[in-house]
């Protein structure tokens, strides 16, 4: 069973990654705006569709992982960790807005649907964050590994499925308004750096201790 501090710290973390402007938010963003709130969300469950595989090829590969060598599995957690900071100083050094200006064609909802699978499924940088981050918050010496992944990257499509309906229903309203405020986006990436960072210090040592 995953431990409880440990998943609060997990939680939380993925909250402010999910709450992070990316291109999965711009897209459904982007689609809220231009064609309205059940597009935004249509998009935001495609979004959610791809992010299932991603867990699933998690789980499978991880446990293969561990299967075949106890120490490629660590070198993988260790690079995880290094992977976090890594994003989190590209996060500081960032400059991105979350502006959606600009037109976009009228696309019917089934197909946007698969759309946004699509998109996420062949995003190398989704698969690799899974990878990396997945396996910090979980025991490869428990029977149980495989579900303690499955568990936390269901947590993690959820938390970010909420979020990004949200941002359906905020941009499919006020859009306009919205594309206004380019800060929000700046600062919300300083922010998740510093977190970023802290989060991959807070495993490193802590992995260490053990």
């Amino acid at each position: 069973m995953i431990d409880y501090q440990e998943f609060t710290v997990f939680a939380f973390a993925t909250l402010m990654l999910n709450l992070t402007p990316g291109s999965d938010m711009i897209y459904v963003a982007t689609r809220s705006t231009s064609q309205g709130t059940k597009a935004g969300i249509v998009s935001a469950l495609g979004i959610a569709g791809g992010c299932v595989v991603h867990t699933l090829a998690a789980v499978l590969g991880l446990s293969v992982l561990i299967a075949e060598s106890a120490l490629a599995f660590n070198i993988v957690k260790y690079l995880g960790v290094a992977y976090l900071c890594y994003l989190g100083i590209m996060s500081l050094k960032s400059t991105s807005s979350l502006s959606t200006e600009g037109k976009v064609e009228n696309i019917p909802l089934k197909k946007l649907f698969w759309q946004g699978v699509y998109t996420n499924v062949l995003n190398p940088k989704v698969a690799l964050f899974f990878l990396a981050f997945l396996p910090q918050f979980s025991d490869p010496h428990s029977p149980d590994f495989k579900w303690q992944v499955l568990g936390l990257g269901i947590w993690f499509n959820f938390s970010g499925t909420v979020v990004n309906c949200l941002v359906a229903v905020l941009f499919g309203k006020a859009g306009s308004y919205l594309n206004q405020l380019p800060n929000f986006a700046r600062i919300q990436n300083k922010v998740t750096g510093v977190m970023m960072l802290g989060l991959g210090a807070y495993l490193a040592l802590a992995k260490r201790s053990q």
